[in-house]
């Protein structure tokens, strides 16, 4: 066996200077990493479960080196993947073994801010929170909001279609855009949309937008921009149950308010946000609600007093109104820092992203309870409420024999509870490796046939980012073995919905 490894290393060595001398003569020398101990920071995304150090990095400066990449690359047989920040939850920029990591961060000019027309131009390694800092001056903003956009990448955001706390209003990526230019395996560079509000054709812009990685690598992106609004205010709800809390998510939208944001924290992630930034929670809550109204001075006005309204008979014990617009972003700051808030109260956590229907909140919450009890693993909730997107946040210690996978067991629990109330396995974080046997429980036969057909298309040899989002049919086969009887998967209680 240890001649073996050997036996791999030293092929693996001479793969990388082969592919190494073929990039060089393409690229400038700071382009191409190869040497072993500067390619293991590349080796995983933020979803830190699965690594792999790939066989060679590359960071052109500009479209054309793209191009040439791709070319070797479909000619020679060579597995892509691109990268953006690294960001990632779901184990999509996870390298190849035997293949290109093409890493985009170079990419990263604004090209253009155009106030009269209301959007931005810009390239796929630009940083989400850099494109409202550079239009801000004209009062104008990017709405989709990641928690981490002050590092996530715009070509990171369309390969995932990311959301962020004010998607439920504004929508998500896939609805904030006008246009993607990306280069196909073959090196041919195409545009998709345009700048008008529609374009004749198959809607080929909005197949791309979560593709991750797999149809084309992204080099521009046209984004929409929105007027900064005039005035936003937040509504801090503190709740003694968590299924209430989950019952005034409802209750907010069937009464026809579209809050901008709409946030629930469970108390395990408000503790440890409360610890880390100070944001003002109330520790004892069993939950808290954040709601963000935004418009004009009038139009806030009456929505606040509404909403009030509807938490304290939805049974908010405690109702708060952000006095200013210091406290309004005090409070948001807690929420967008609960992932790495809950990563100092754990040595590890495995976060899930799962959308439900909203008016499943409180079973659900209820469910994964009894979940956490059963595997024995605390799990922290904060997710984008408004529009049911789940983010449990299991925690582990991966040093203890076992835990890892049991969380994974769990993890995909949750995932396949989704699908039975009739949600997804994914919001905005993308399937990836993560969540791909899960693809089998949400998807039949006929249509993974489809998703194939479609890759096929665009990347006949599956060069770009193999393995990933789509599973095989014989992976099915064999997921549904373990976990499908009679056609049906667990939760049998739940066939109603």
């Amino acid at each position: 066996m240890q001649g073996q490894s050997d036996n791999n290393s030293l092929r693996r060595q001479q793969q990388r200077r082969i592919l190494a001398d073929a990039f060089l003569k393409m690229l400038p020398a700071d382009a191409v990493i190869f040497r072993e101990e500067e390619l293991v920071p590349y080796e995983c995304d933020g979803l830190s479960a699965y690594r792999q150090v790939p066989l060679i990095v590359l960071l052109p400066y500009d479209t054309g080196q793209v191009q040439a990449i791709l070319r070797y690359c479909h000619t020679n047989k060579i597995p892509v993947v691109a990268r953006g920040a690294g960001t990632g939850l779901s184990g999509g920029a996870l390298p190849h073994e035997d293949g290109v990591l093409l890493s985009l961060a170079r990419l990263n000019k604004i090209l253009e801010v155009d106030q009269s027309n209301m959007r931005a131009r810009v390239q796929p390694g630009v940083r989400n929170m850099a494109i409202s800092d550079a239009a801000r001056s004209q009062g104008l903003y990017y709405a989709p909001d990641p928690s981490s956009q002050i590092a996530c990448s715009i070509g990171g955001n369309v390969a995932e279609n990311a959301g962020g706390v004010h998607c439920l209003k504004y929508g998500l990526t896939v609805n904030n855009l006008l246009e993607v230019t990306l280069i196909t395996i073959e090196g041919e560079r195409i545009t998709l949309g345009g700048g008008g509000l529609d374009s004749p054709g198959l809607d080929l812009l909005a197949l791309m937008t979560g593709s991750e990685g797999m149809l084309g690598v992204v080099v521009e992106v046209l984004v929409k921009l929105l007027p900064i609004p005039t005035k936003a205010q937040v509504i801090l709800a503190t709740f003694d149950e968590v299924e209430a809390a989950g019952n005034a998510v409802a209750a907010i939208i069937a009464n026809g308010i579209i809050p901008a944001g709409l946030e629930l924290m469970d108390n395990l992630s408000l503790r440890a946000a409360e610890a880390f930034i100070h944001a003002g929670y109330p520790v004892e809550a069993a939950a808290i609600l954040l709601c963000e109204l935004d418009g004009s001075e009038e139009e806030v006005a009456v929505s606040v007093k509404f909403v009030c309204s509807i938490l304290k008979q939805s049974g908010a014990s405690e109702v708060r109104i952000s006095k200013d617009d210091t406290e309004r972003q005090r409070f948001w700051a807690g929420r967008k820092a609960a992932f790495p808030a809950v990563g100092r109260i754990s040595p590890d956590y495995y976060c899930m992203d799962g959308t439900i229907p909203r008016k499943q909140l409180a079973m659900v919450l209820k469910k994964i309870a009894e979940m956490s009890q059963r595997y024995d693993l605390r799990c922290a909730n904060v997710f984008h409420a408004g529009d049911g997107n789940l983010h449990p946040l299991i925690l582990y210690d991966a040093n203890i024999p076992g835990e890892l996978e049991k969380a994974e067991k769990f993890g995909g629990e949750i995932l396949e509870l989704c699908v039975a109330v009739g949600g997804t396995i994914t919001g905005e974080h993308g399937v990836g490796l993560e969540k791909i046997n899960q693809m089998c429980a949400q998807f039949p036969d006929a249509e993974l046939e489809i998703f194939h057909a479609v890759k096929a298309a665009f990347d006949p040899h599956n060069l770009l980012n193999p393995g990933k989002a789509i599973p095989t049919l014989s992976r099915c086969a064999e997921f549904g073995a373990m976990h499908v009887h009679a056609g049906q998967l667990r939760f049998p209680e739940l066939e109603r919905f």
